[in-house]
């Protein structure tokens, strides 16, 4: 078992937890109750995505940097407007939020 990624949250953990089962690669997240003592511990509080297999750690890596970089790049991105309904959307959003038309 290797560590792969200190998540910020639980959620941005289970994201990828869930990314990588959908490429067969088997994962566990450790320490995500720990943010319930925030201010009271002096350590790294952050859920941590560890994969099982060792051999599967390459193969982990490459899908954490595409999820990363995907998601910095959507970030950088600007607004768009909804050809569907002229609704401004944020950059990192790929679905318009009032009516669901791709960007």
């Amino acid at each position: 078992m290797q560590p792969l990624y200190q998540a910020a949250d639980r959620i941005e953990a289970q994201l990828l937890q869930d990314l990588l089962a959908r490429h067969r690669i088997e994962a566990r997240i450790f320490g995500d109750a720990l943010s319930g003592a925030a201010g009271e511990l002096p350590v790294d509080i952050y859920p941590s995505l560890w994969v099982l297999d060792d051999r599967d750690l390459p193969r982990a890596q490459a899908v954490l940097d595409g999820w990363l970089s995907e998601n910095r790049a959507r970030a950088e991105a600007g607004s768009w407007v909804c050809r569907g309904c002229g609704e401004l959307v944020d950059g990192s959003f790929d679905l318009c939020w009032r009516c669901g038309q791709e960007h």
